[in-house]
């Protein structure tokens, strides 16, 4: 049986394994356990992107110390960015090649040669799979190929992983906003719990509402978390190019603030430490009463389905509002027609 047979029967059984993981960190070990069996080799680490920080972070390993200095984050950005444009990055000697660091950490854990390739999904690199030799290797095409459908084989597994997480955190999400708004009339109290959720169940700096004063013309914060009061103070907001568009019923996705023209306050949005955002209309039936804004501390590329989930939330705010205002006016109704009552009472 030849070496390429057995990496062939090797993937068919690491992809089939990829379906029985419980979970996420499961899935990320046997990564790197399958690629240090079918290798044959000393030690293997998988790496995430974490877009929060602008960095790679290591999430499994195999066969390293606890100890192990792995690449600061400017090297790792480097060298992901290297990975990117060549496919894959070998380094027959690592205790000495140029490319790498802490040379003598890899002596003394005892690192020979190194492989390392891109984790993608959708041409989007998600994270980096290193494999470790103990002995110097000339990495083969054959072994190179492996490593690198194994990466993509995880990084659709990961994918698929996160999805599933995603749809139940977020259903959980949504049925306690959805419980709330029948529990409680206090669209205020409702609100401020629904920013203060939304911002840390979706990893968010911090969220604003606000809704639109038909008497002023203007839009007044009804509720907000994680943002300081120098800048939800900064000014009107009214005029944003972001508010208008939201305001007739779109959508407003701003990945990167730093140079997007459509900020009204790009000084203080930089001060705030603000990176991406997102702008969502509030609709109570055909009418547009309010923005929600999530705000972001890094660079974010949005899915679509954050977008119609984010959308679904609003709605689910405007509900709320319209559900109290429907109370309030029913209450006053009632006062009304039990004072129009008592006043012919006097008649009999």
């Amino acid at each position: 049986m030849t070496k390429e047979t057995d990496f062939f029967k090797s993937f068919c059984k690491i992809s089939a394994a990829f379906g029985t993981a419980a979970t996420m960190q499961e899935l990320l070990d046997l990564i790197v356990d399958s690629a240090i069996s079918s290798l044959d080799g000393k030690a293997a680490c998988l790496f995430l992107a974490d877009e929060r920080k602008d960095q790679f972070v290591p999430k499994a390993q195999a066969g390293l110390s606890s100890s192990y200095l792995h690449a600061n984050p400017l090297k790792a950005r480097q060298i992901v960015a290297d990975l990117e444009k060549k496919g894959h990055l070998a380094f027959l000697d690592a205790t000495s090649d140029p490319r790498l660091e802490h040379h003598e950490a890899k002596k003394r854990e005892g690192i020979a040669s190194l492989l390392t390739v891109p984790v993608t999904v959708k041409d989007h690199t998600i994270g980096v799979l290193s494999f470790y030799t103990a002995e110097r290797r000339e990495f083969r095409p054959p072994e190179i190929d492996f490593l690198c459908a194994l990466a993509d084989q995880g990084g659709i597994a990961i994918e698929k992983t996160r999805l599933l997480e995603r749809i139940e955190k977020n259903t959980s999400l949504f049925l306690e906003f959805s419980s709330s708004i029948n529990s409680s009339l206090d669209i205020k109290a409702v609100l401020r719990n629904m920013s203060e959720k939304m911002s840390h169940s979706l990893g968010m700096k911090g969220v604003t509402i606000r809704l639109l004063n038909e008497d002023s013309n203007a839009l007044e914060v009804v509720a907000s978390h994680g943002l300081s009061e120098s800048f939800m103070n900064k000014g009107s907001i009214s005029a944003e190019k972001s508010v208008t568009e939201a305001l007739r019923g779109k959508t407003v996705v701003m990945e990167d603030t730093s140079t997007d023209k459509r900020l009204q306050y790009p000084k203080e949005t930089e001060e705030e430490g603000i990176k991406s955002m997102v702008c969502v209309p509030i609709r109570s039936r055909e009418k547009i009463i309010g923005v929600m804004r999530l705000y972001s501390d890094s660079v974010r590329k949005y899915s679509q389905d954050f977008i119609t989930f984010v959308e679904a939330l609003a709605h689910t705010g405007a509900l709320a509002i319209q559900n109290a205002s429907m109370y309030l006016a029913l209450k006053e109704d009632k006062k009304n027609l039990e004072k129009d009552v008592w006043s012919h009472r006097l008649y009999f």
